[in-house]
């Protein structure tokens, strides 16, 4: 099965997304136009939108959350496992960047502030 499935899967489980809720913007990347992708968004009611070749700045919030990311947690440590760096990946991502760090995208609110509010 494709990692970008397991990923995706894993996301929605965790964040109790309800079908229809989800709208997963990307990259044309060769892991989001596979059938086994789409065919899995389709199924489980996320719309895929995707940037315009060659335009980083159609998703500028998540070029943000990667550079942030990178910055936080690849450039400053080294990781002795593959494992290690899964755990501390999901930390960051589930814990500390959606649940603790302010976004000026977001009014000065979490990611999970942002959803719960409306």
């Amino acid at each position: 099965m494709e990692a970008s499935v397991i990923t995706l899967r894993k996301m929605l489980k965790a964040q109790h997304i309800r079908k229809g809720q989800l709208i997963l913007h990307s990259d044309q990347g060769s892991q989001f136009v596979l059938k086994e992708f789409t065919v899995f968004c389709k199924r489980h009611g996320v719309r895929q939108s995707m940037s315009r070749v060659g335009c980083p700045y159609d998703n500028a919030p998540m070029e943000r959350y990667f550079n942030t990311h990178k910055s936080n947690l690849i450039y400053l440590h080294s990781y002795e496992t593959e494992k290690q760096l899964y755990r501390v990946i999901e930390e960051f991502a589930y814990g500390w960047y959606n649940h603790v760090r302010p976004h000026s995208f977001n009014h000065f609110r979490t990611p999970f502030e942002t959803r719960y509010a409306a």
